[in-house]
């Protein structure tokens, strides 16, 4: 039975009309099954991850690194709940919420990766801006049509669980000093055009309602911020459920993704050693120093399951470190509390995704395509807003029309670019702009 704070969370933004007989099911069990049964989590088979999406048949993308976080996620969820117990019913913690979470943390990521992003950023800039999360928010709130008009219709306690930065880009950019906008779509520079991370100002409703249970103090804590000087805000604060969805995030990316860029030759051992396992073995967590005497051995291995091992035993030690912390800032449960890592074991894991980020995406070689990525999306904005009511599919021609009656239909070509997979993109490009290429059915519906 529910308690009297958790109710309010059970509640979607368009209440049920129908029931189905037999129908058992959690409120969470329903969103999971939403969350996988919905496009936007499909096209995840055809996002980029770290690579890009062709270049072979091993490593991940946007869904198969999402499996892996809501595995690592219902394992923090198992051992908070063996470590807090009373806590963790005092929380309602459920492993099938937070797994729900890390399945749909990324499905408002557009294709190309960061540079998918920061090409419609750029292009969004003056219309309100754009960012993967953000854009998350719209996805299961509105534009899955699961429901004609409210999206997936999740429980509001899993729409809080996927605000990463509960506040405005606009809000978050007052201080963003943007340079001269370039003449050539060509020169722009992604360092420079980096999204403040947040929400759109035109989804405000949407998170009025998701925080309407909460205590007054508490919401506009929750979406306080510290201002940057010549650079966007950053939010302070999570819920309880995204802080452990967040970890499960950082984990499978700092970790799982590595494996990737060992088997592909991209990073070597001695890089490895020297980076990793060698500051790893000075830092104050006997566990993990452990592992860092012979982790270049097990992962650079020709044995694959000593390198499976190395990373089984990695994504444990990081897993079983997590506690929950209480934030004094707060009265409402779910704001009060905060999954963390220990700091000597958050400076590890900042190790390995430094690794990763230095090493594998800042390749030159990886740079291109994502620089390539970033100029077909910014090239199909260009175009596609040029004329939408011409080169827009029906469907979207419908909502642009609708939305550009209050002065909104740039965030309509927006929504449609962001939810192509990068094949599709690449594809609708050619369609657009190479000579000979014929159009399909198949070029223009997705």
């Amino acid at each position: 039975m529910a308690s009297d704070w958790e109710s309010a969370w059970f509640e979607r933004h368009l209440p049920r009309t129908q029931s189905r007989d037999g129908d058992h099911r959690s409120p969470y069990q329903r969103d999971k099954a939403r969350v996988l049964h919905s496009a936007a989590f499909r096209r995840l088979q055809a996002k980029t991850q770290v690579l890009g999406v062709g270049l072979s048949d091993f490593y991940r993308t946007r869904l198969t690194h999402s499996l892996e976080a809501a595995q690592i996620g219902t394992g923090i969820a198992a051992q908070l709940a063996g470590k807090y117990p009373e806590l963790a019913a005092m929380l309602h913690m459920d492993a099938t919420l937070i797994e729900t979470l890390c399945l749909a943390h990324d499905i408002g990521h557009p294709p190309f990766g960061h540079g998918g992003e920061v090409a419609l950023h750029y292009m969004m800039e003056q219309h309100g801006g754009f960012e993967g999360n953000g854009q998350t928010f719209r996805i299961i709130t509105q534009l899955e049509p699961y429901t004609a008009e409210n999206g997936m219709n999740l429980s509001r306690r899993s729409v809080l669980g996927l605000v990463k930065y509960p506040n405005f880009i606009d809000a978050l950019s007052e201080s963003v000093v943007y340079p001269k906008r370039p003449a050539s779509l060509r020169q722009v520079k992604a360092s420079d055009w980096h999204p403040p991370k947040g929400l759109f100002r035109c989804d405000e409703p949407l998170l009025d309602w998701l925080l309407a249970p909460l205590p007054e103090n508490d919401r506009e804590q929750f979406m306080s911020y510290d201002s940057g000087l010549g650079k966007a805000g950053k939010t302070r604060y999570k819920s309880f459920d995204c802080s452990i969805m967040e970890l499960a995030d950082d984990i499978a990316y700092g970790i799982h993704d590595l494996e990737d860029s060992i088997v592909m030759g991209m990073v070597t051992r001695d890089d490895f050693s020297e980076q990793v396992a060698t500051p790893l073995q000075a830092l104050p967590v006997p566990a993990l120093a452990a592992l860092g005497q012979d982790l270049p051995e097990r992962l650079f291995s020709e044995h694959h399951h000593e390198r499976k091992n190395a990373i089984g035993a990695l994504v444990n030690a990081f897993i079983t470190a997590i506690n929950i912390e209480p934030l004094e800032q707060f009265s409402h449960p779910l704001l009060a509390y905060n999954a963390r890592l220990p700091t000597a074991f958050s400076e590890a894991l900042e190790l390995f995704k430094r690794f990763v980020y230095n090493k594998v995406i800042r390749r030159p070689d990886v740079q291109m395509l994502e620089y390539k990525g970033q100029l077909v999306v910014m090239e199909l904005f260009e175009a596609l807003s040029s004329d939408p009511e011409r080169l827009l599919p029906e469907n979207t021609q419908a909502r642009w029309r609708t939305a550009q009656a209050s002065g909104n239909g740039m965030r309509v070509i927006a929504d449609y670019i962001s939810g192509m997979t990068d094949e599709f993109a690449a594809r609708l490009y050619s369609t657009l702009f190479v000579p000979k290429q014929g159009t399909s059915q198949d070029s223009l519906h997705m």
